[in-house]
C-alpha cells in the first residue's frame, strides 16, 4: 500500500476519532447490548439485533481509521518543493472543455472537504494525481469515471 502524506493536525483528528470510538462509543453500545440481554429471549430481541448491528458498524470504522492511520507519514508542509503541485498546494486550475476555473488544495487522509473552498482533495484522487509534481502554465488530461477532464493549471499557492 502506497504511503499517505497527512499533517500533524489530519494525523491528531484521525487519532482523535477513533479514541472516541474506542473509549465512548463501543462501550455504550456494549452497555445497551447488556440492557437488551437481560430482557430475556434473544431471538425476538430486535433491540439486542440492533445494538448488535450497531457494534458491528462501529467496529468496521475503528478498522478503516486505524487503516487510514497505519498509511500515512506525517508531513510539514513546508518542506514541500515550491512552485509545483504537491501536498499541502493550492492549485487553480481551468477546465478547457468549459472555461470553469476551481481550486483544489492537495490533502491527506482524513482532512478532505468537498464543501470547503479551495476544494480540499485526496493526494490519491485522480485529479490530484494528474496535478502533482506539474507546474503553473502545464496542461494536463484527467480520467475520471464520467470520462475526461482536460485541465490548465493556472498558478500554485505553496502551502
Amino acid at each position: 500500500m502506497q504511503r499517505q502524506p497527512i499533517t500533524q493536525e489530519g494525523y491528531s483528528k484521525l487519532r482523535d476519532e477513533i479514541r472516541h470510538l474506542v473509549q465512548d462509543k463501543m462501550p455504550e453500545i456494549a452497555e445497551k447490548i447488556a440492557e437488551a440481554r437481560a430482557e430475556g429471549d434473544l431471538s425476538e430481541n430486535a433491540e439486542y439485533h440492533g445494538q448488535r448491528e450497531e457494534q458491528a458498524r462501529v467496529q468496521a470504522k475503528i478498522n478503516q481509521l486505524q487503516s487510514k492511520l497505519a498509511s500515512c507519514d506525517i508531513v510539514d508542509k513546508s518542506t514541500m518543493p515550491k512552485g509545483i503541485a504537491s501536498f499541502g498546494s493550492i492549485v487553480t486550475v481551468k477546465n478547457l472543455d468549459d472555461g470553469v476555473e476551481e481550486q483544489y488544495e492537495l490533502v491527506g487522509p482524513g482532512e478532505e472537504d468537498y464543501n470547503t473552498e479551495p476544494m480540499k482533495i485526496l493526494t490519491s484522487s485522480p485529479v490530484a494525481q494528474a496535478l502533482i509534481g506539474k507546474k503553473a502554465g502545464a496542461q494536463t488530461d484527467i480520467e475520471i469515471p464520467r470520462g475526461t477532464l482536460r485541465m490548465e493549471i493556472l498558478a500554485i499557492k505553496d502551502a
